[in-house]
């Protein structure tokens, strides 16, 4: 059985397919990935083994722009992306037995495997995009609830918003290939039931959609790189450091943000590991007690750090806790701020306010999470995520 799987987003969009697609290999299926050309991504997959196919512009040179992308940058971006699937997925889906999408919002994905006559599947990494029982569209954790009445329509325009991003160049692309038009994007894309590649414990979601969703567990990619040589000896040189990274945070990180970051560190009287990202984060000074590493094996260097400070992604977050070390998250976007006031909800963590640290804000967080309480819960809690979540969906799409 061979498999598409497709994306378009950050790494963390990216990895857990690649997670995915070895677990299908592992299981006697074939999988080929669809993703955006980034140079990261052909990295990483290719060290997974999994063929690469490239979908729309990179994905860097969106969120690594000097400014955020705006409204406009939407209203452009939606229909290149939606081009983009129509004619790559067309062709790479010939000879596929299914198509399984995740990312942002991969208007086009089921129009191509309705055309194929093959098996269609959404996948996401949260539920925050998902029309809600309880909450409404974009909605910060700790904002109070709405009456139901008023979530209907919320989230019915909601599906508006996304018609009128995609709505055009879907249907164009339709009439092109011969299906007829849709009306509701959103909730075409969605499909009956969609697939939740998340922890149930990181991320609990039972009756809190209109949909009976699938929640496999968090994909996670097998990696067995040691660590480099440099790391290890800075490492075996004292304490346990702590770990800061913001992943593809970029344009979102506040330009003082090593500096912050190196300054709360060292007022905890730790070292630091420093991930660069691809907001280049890079050291201020010569000072011997900070290590700075580009892509490194989070899963053999997060059970060795004092605590580990990030942004908030689901795969990040879902790393961090199977470690088993506490965790500052400095949410910036999206549905990172949920994952923020989840992991200081289990108590395995701290949750910043705001995504622009002062020295002393971060300190302070960094003081709360490095209680040896915490650290106890912590490892507790990761005793209980479960590590098979990609075989899991392994088995569902081959076995379905």
């Amino acid at each position: 059985m061979r498999v598409l799987l497709t994306s378009w987003g950050s790494r963390g969009d990216i990895e857990p397919l690649a997670g995915l697609a070895v677990a299908i290999q592992r299981r006697g299926g074939e999988a080929v990935i669809a993703a955006p050309p980034d140079d990261d991504f052909a990295v990483l997959l290719e060290r997974a083994g999994v063929p690469m196919i490239g979908l729309g512009p990179s994905v860097k040179s969106v969120v690594a722009a000097p400014k955020p992308p705006g409204a406009q940058a939407a209203f452009q971006l939606a229909p290149a992306l939606v081009a983009a699937r129509f004619e790559t997925l067309m062709t790479a889906g010939r000879g596929c037995d299914a198509l399984l999408a995740t990312g942002l919002m991969p208007a086009g994905a089921r129009d191509v495997a309705d055309k194929l006559g093959i098996r269609y599947v959404l996948a996401c990494f949260h539920t925050l995009g998902l029309p809600s029982r309880t909450e409404a569209p974009g909605r910060r954790p700790g904002t109070p609830s709405l009456p139901g009445a008023d979530l209907k329509t919320q989230w019915a325009q909601d599906a508006e918003r996304v018609n009128a991003l995609y709505g055009a160049a879907v249907n164009t692309h339709r009439a092109a290939i011969g299906l007829p038009p849709i009306d509701n994007v959103r909730d075409y894309v969605f499909g009956d039931r969609p697939w939740l590649a998340a922890d149930p414990v990181l991320w609990p979601a039972a009756g809190t959609t209109e949909f009976d969703l699938v929640q496999t567990g968090a994909w996670f990619l097998p990696d067995d790189r040691p660590l480099p040589a440099g790391l290890e000896s800075f490492l075996d040189a004292g304490e346990p450091p702590v770990y800061v990274g913001f992943g593809s945070m970029a344009s979102y990180t506040s330009k003082d943000l090593a500096q912050v970051s190196i300054g709360s560190v060292r007022a905890q009287g730790r070292r630091i590991v420093l991930a660069s990202g691809w907001a280049g984060l890079t050291g201020i000074d010569d000072a011997p007690d900070c290590f700075v590493v580009g892509d490194v094996n989070q899963q053999a260097l997060f059970p060795r750090m004092a605590a580990i400070v990030h942004h908030g992604g689901a795969g990040t977050t879902h790393t961090a806790a199977r470690s088993g070390t506490p965790q500052v998250i400095v949410p910036h976007i999206a549905d990172q701020p949920r994952w923020a006031a989840r992991i200081a909800e289990l108590g395995i963590g701290v949750a910043h306010d705001g995504s622009a640290p002062a020295v002393d804000s971060l300190s302070a967080a960094l003081t709360a999470a490095m209680k040896p309480d915490l650290r106890v819960r912590a490892q507790a809690v990761a005793a209980t995520i479960t590590a098979d979540g990609a075989d899991a969906a392994a088995k569902l799409l081959l076995n379905p």
